[in-house]
């Protein structure tokens, strides 16, 4: 048996290595400052993404928090980039498209969540309640 983890966790990883392996290029102000602000957001958005993918009860949640991580993270590396902490807008560029990536992948994870928590279980018996044509209606009822 295979230990193999979704794509959104696999790609939570690869941001948080992605965006050590650039603040590492930060100027040193910029590394103790925005850049570990940002290596923490990183690896709060990679722990909700295990949460979320292994506390089932609790998926909802821990969903929740991974959008507001996302959006946390997104913020600051705007900020950096405003205080032209990355090496180059390329760095820049590719970290920004790997975490708009990640949001499109969350939120189809919370929507896809949300319709199976909807779902209700379809009635064996009983009326239906919609009738499909005006024709239907009259011939039951005459």
């Amino acid at each position: 048996m295979s230990f193999e983890s979704p794509p959104i966790v696999k790609l939570s990883e690869r941001v948080l290595l992605e965006i050590e392996v650039a603040v590492r290029s930060f100027p040193r102000y910029h590394k103790y400052a925005v850049g570990s602000e940002l290596r923490e957001q990183a690896r709060d958005v990679a722990r909700a993404a295990h949460r979320a993918w292994r506390d089932r009860a609790r998926q909802g949640q821990w969903l929740a928090d991974l959008v507001f991580a996302i959006d946390d993270l997104k913020l600051t590396l705007q900020i950096a980039q405003r205080l032209h902490a990355f090496k180059g807008f390329s760095q820049f560029e590719a970290l920004a498209r790997l975490i708009s990536d990640l949001g499109r992948q969350c939120g189809g994870w919370q929507k896809q969540h949300q319709r199976s928590q909807n779902q209700q279980p379809q009635q064996a018996n009983g009326r239906a309640q919609i009738l499909s044509a005006r024709d239907t209606s009259q011939e039951v009822n005459p």
